[in-house]
C-alpha cells in the first residue's frame, strides 16, 4: 500500500507518483506509516537534498533505503519498472528472510545437485570425452648432458615425474536472471522467490540456481551448443567443451588448410591477407562452424586463412597464455641461464588450463613445421616469435607501455616454444 501525499508537489520527479512527499523528516515519515504494515512512501532527504529515500513499514518499524533511478528503479542490483514492483519484491524477500532465516541457512547443507540427472549426464559426457585419446602434458627436467649439445642449451633429458592431471574443467558463467513462473534451484531444490531476478542462470549451460548456491556449484559446466552464439571471441574452454573437441575447430581447420597448400608461401603469417576477406572467414566460422568453406576455391590467397587464424587467437577473451600466467612467462624469459629459462617456461606451461595447453601444443608443433620450409617462406622461429608473441601473450592491464616493454620477452617465449616444442610439450 502506498501512502499518497494529499497535496500536489511541484518538485516531484516525473518518474514518481503521489507516493512522493517531498522533503519531510524521518519522524514524520514514521508517523505517516504507523500501523500500516507493508505501506511505503518516498521522501527527499533533508541531509542530502536531491537524493530520495524509500520508507517502508515492515515488522512494526520503518526501514529506509536510498532509492535510485536510471530508467528503472533500484536500491540494490535488481532493477524494476515501477516502485510498486520494487516494494512488492522487497516485502517478499524481507518476509522470507525474517520468517525462514534458519531454513535458508540450511538450504545448501544437503544439496540435491549430485543426484540430479543433469549432473549425471555431465559426468557421462566427461568420462566419454576424457576416454578419447589426447596428449597429456609431460613434466620434464632439463639436465646437462655432455654428449649432446645445441646452440641454445645442452640437449634436455626426460625424467619420470608426476604428470599434470588434465580435465577440461570450466566454471559456470552465472548471470542474474528473471524466471517466468515458479522455479526451483537445481542445486538445493528449494523455491526461488521474488518477482524478478530470483536467481542466476549459467549462460553457457542453462543451470538455474539461487545466487547464494552459485558459490557452491562445482566447476563442471558443460556448455550447450544452442547457447553458443559465435565462434570468434568465445572463451576457448567454453567452445571446445560445447563442441566436445580437444581444440577449437578454427585452429584445426586453418592449420590443416595452411599445411596443405601454404607452407612454402613467402612471409607466411607475416604477410597480411586482405582484411575484408579475413572478416569474411570470421563470419563464415561464426555462421557455419566446422562447415565453413576455407578451401582454395573460396580463398586462393593462403594469407587470408593465416590472418583468420591469428585474428581468432588475438580475439580470445582470455589469451592462449592466460592473463594470470602472463607475468610468469615474462619472468621466465628474463632468466639469464638458458637451461633455467626453459625450465621456467615449462613450469609455466604446466599451469595453463588444459584446453589452452592443448591448443598451444598443437600450434607450436605446426609452427615448428613451418620453420622447416624456411628456405622458401623465410620464416624461422625468431620471425614467427615476432608475429605470434603479441597474439598469444597479452598483459592483463592492457597497458601499451607494458606491451612495448615486454615485446622482446614475448618474442623470446614463442621462439623458444617453437625451437624446443618436442621437449616443452
Amino acid at each position: 500500500k502506498r501512502i499518497t501525499c494529499p497535496q500536489e508537489m511541484e518538485n516531484r520527479p516525473k518518474y514518481y507518483g503521489r507516493e512522493f512527499h517531498g522533503m519531510i523528516s524521518r519522524q514524520y515519515a514514521d508517523e505517516l506509516l504507523a500501523g500500516a504494515e507493508g505501506a511505503y512512501l518516498i521522501r527527499e532527504s533533508q541531509r542530502q537534498p536531491g537524493t530520495h529515500t524509500l520508507a517502508l513499514s515492515f515488522g512494526h518499524q520503518t526501514l529506509n533505503y536510498r532509492l535510485f533511478y536510471d530508467g528503472k528503479h533500484f536500491v540494490g542490483e535488481k532493477r524494476f519498472e515501477s516502485v510498486h514492483d520494487l516494494v512488492t519484491d522487497a516485502l517478499i524477500t524481507l518476509y522470507i528472510e525474517t520468517k525462514a532465516a534458519e531454513y535458508i541457512a540450511k538450504m545448501t547443507t544437503n544439496p540435491i545437485y549430485e543426484h540430479l540427472g543433469y549432473t549425471s549426464l555431465l559426468k557421462d559426457k566427461m568420462v566419454h570425452r576424457l576416454s578419447r585419446g589426447r596428449t597429456e602434458p609431460r613434466r620434464v627436467t632439463f639436465q646437462r648432458d655432455e654428449k649432446i649439445s645445441s646452440p641454445l642449451v645442452r640437449r634436455s633429458a626426460l625424467k619420470d615425474t608426476p604428470e599434470k592431471q588434465c580435465s577440461y574443467e570450466k566454471i559456470h558463467n552465472f548471470k542474474v536472471h528473471t524466471f517466468r513462473g515458479p522455479h526451483w534451484c537445481e542445486y538445493c531444490a528449494n523455491f526461488m522467490w521474488g518477482l524478478i531476478a530470483q536467481g542466476v542462470r549459467c549462460s553457457d549451460c542453462g543451470l538455474n540456481v539461487h545466487k547464494q548456491c552459485s558459490k557452491l556449484v562445482p566447476s563442471d559446466c558443460q556448455p550447450d551448443l544452442r547457447r553458443i552464439k559465435k565462434v570468434f571471441s568465445c572463451d576457448l574452454t567454453t567452445l571446445v567443451k560445447a563442441h566436445n573437441t580437444t581444440r577449437p575447430m578454427v585452429v584445426d581447420m586453418c592449420i590443416r588448410e595452411i599445411e596443405l597448400r601454404g607452407m612454402q608461401s613467402e612471409g607466411l603469417y607475416r604477410v597480411s591477407g586482405f582484411s575484408e576477406h579475413v572478416e569474411e572467414v570470421r563470419l563464415a566460422f561464426d555462421r557455419d562452424g566446422e562447415k565453413a568453406d576455407i578451401s582454395a576455391v573460396a580463398y586462393a590467397d593462403i594469407n587470408i586463412i593465416a590472418g583468420a587464424l591469428k585474428l581468432y587467437l588475438r580475439d580470445l577473451p582470455i589469451p592462449i597464455i592466460t592473463f594470470d600466467l602472463y607475468s610468469k612467462f615474462i619472468q621466465a624469459a628474463k632468466i639469464p641461464n638458458a637451461e633455467s629459462r626453459l625450465e621456467g617456461i615449462h613450469e609455466s606451461l604446466l599451469q595453463l588450463p588444459p584446453a589452452h595447453f592443448e591448443t598451444l601444443r598443437y600450434l607450436m608443433a605446426h609452427l615448428k613445421r613451418v620453420t622447416q620450409f624456411e628456405k622458401d617462406n623465410f620464416m624461422n622461429a625468431e620471425n614467427l616469435g615476432i608475429v605470434y608473441g603479441p597474439t598469444l601473450m597479452q598483459p592483463p592491464e592492457q597497458n601499451a607501455l607494458t606491451t612495448l616493454n615486454d615485446m622482446r620477452q614475448q618474442k623470446l617465449v614463442v621462439q623458444l616454444m617453437i625451437e624446443h616444442e618436442d621437449v616443452l610439450f
